[in-house]
């Protein structure tokens, strides 16, 4: 009998022993997995969160798989651009002490490009403009020296970011200006664009501080047709589209700018039913064919400068004349990269889709991917 009980209270205990041995968890090494290597038509997406606007998001897409690889917080009003070598995102913003009040303060937040890890901050004076992002608020200088961030108190004015010694260097006055466009001759130089219908070189000194500043010929009525803010450029040949229309082309070579006279980008029939530009990015230049797209919307009139696009037409720019046409898909913000065999892409305003077409020689709608965000407005190619 006895031995009977030891038998029993020794396959009693193996088994107790194999129930706690199954029961010990066994613990997941977490890892955060790699993206893969940037291509020309990796995007950045910026958006604002319009409904949380102190949670900005820069959403980062694969252009070609139409996968979403990742996303970097902006904070509050956050304006995200690219280095020159495309190896940093830099992201001008504001935080708040209590989220959304107490202390402010603005930074230039540094991110990896490649893995989208954060590293690090610059110190700025807290004046960056909480504002739709836009191109122009927020841009490297073509020699990869400085940062331009676009200031509103609401005073206009614009602070320059040492990158090489990675602090605040300067802030710039630009009274009766908005956004910043580095000329691509001299990193030391911008232009801003005037509401009394110039622009305004500015020249900087080698410590960021202000040199010397000089005005273009008046080249657009700012009461009678607007040119919207966004440019694009060949070099440093920079174009403008005007509300109702009209291109307009300005060199910041030298210090002074100097603009050419416009042309229309409709017909006269077409004019007469209101075809016109509008969005938030609304025009993109592919330097290497020397074309131009530009969304555009029909019935178009006082306040109509921000609608979706209801086609995107192509013009060639030598000639200045359009070539093809394309569905607009809504679109309020479009890009186009610098490939032999390039790539457009359009961000749906009304369902925040993102739309892509063939941009080569004989452009073609390709495909969409559906819901890349809440209110985006911009987009910057890698």
């Amino acid at each position: 009998m006895s031995r009977l009980i030891r038998a029993v209270v020794v396959i009693a205990s193996t088994a107790c022993a194999a129930t706690a041995a199954m029961a010990e968890p066994r613990y997941e090494t977490l890892t955060v997995a790699k993206l893969p290597e940037p291509t020309p038509h990796r995007l950045y997406i910026s958006d604002i969160a319009i409904n949380h606007i102190i949670d900005g998001r820069l959403h980062v897409i694969d252009g070609d798989g139409l996968k979403y690889l990742g996303m970097i917080a902006t904070g509050y009003a956050g304006n995200a651009t690219l280095s020159l070598d495309r190896k940093e995102v830099y992201v001008a913003t504001t935080y708040y002490s209590r989220l959304a009040r107490g202390e402010r303060s603005d930074v230039v937040d540094i991110h990896d490009a490649q893995t989208l890890e954060y590293k690090g901050e610059i110190a700025i004076p807290a004046r960056h403009a909480q504002a739709l992002p836009y191109k122009g608020l927020n841009r490297p200088s073509s020699d990869g020296r400085w940062l331009f961030v676009q200031n509103a108190t609401p005073a206009s004015s614009v602070t320059v970011v040492d990158l090489k010694a990675r602090k605040f260097a300067a802030e710039i006055p630009t009274p009766g200006c908005w956004i910043v466009i580095p000329s691509q001759t001299d990193g030391s130089r911008f232009a801003t664009l005037c509401g009394d219908g110039t622009l305004q070189g500015i020249t900087l000194n080698d410590n960021g501080s202000l040199k010397s500043r000089i005005r273009s010929a008046r080249f657009f009525h700012p009461d009678e047709d607007p040119v919207f803010v966004q440019a694009d450029n060949i070099g440093d040949r920079h174009f403008f589209v005007s509300y109702k229309g009209q291109v307009h082309a300005a060199d910041l070579s030298g210090e002074e700018p100097k603009v050419e006279a416009p042309w229309p980008l409709a017909s006269g029939a077409e004019a007469r039913k209101g075809w016109r530009p509008g969005g938030y990015q609304l025009l993109a230049v592919h330097r290497k064919s020397g074309r131009l797209f530009v969304a555009m919307h029909a019935g178009g009139g006082e306040g109509s400068h921000k609608n979706p696009a209801r086609e995107i037409w192509v013009f060639d720019l030598e000639k200045k004349k359009r070539v093809a046409k394309l569905p607009g898909h809504n679109a309020i913000a479009i890009a186009v990269s610098q490939t032999d065999q390039p790539k457009l892409f359009a961000i749906d305003g009304m369902n925040m889709g993102l739309a892509t077409f063939d941009a080569g020689d004989k452009p073609r709608f390709l495909k969409r991917m559906e819901q890349i965000g809440e209110a985006a407005t911009l987009m910057e190619l890698h």
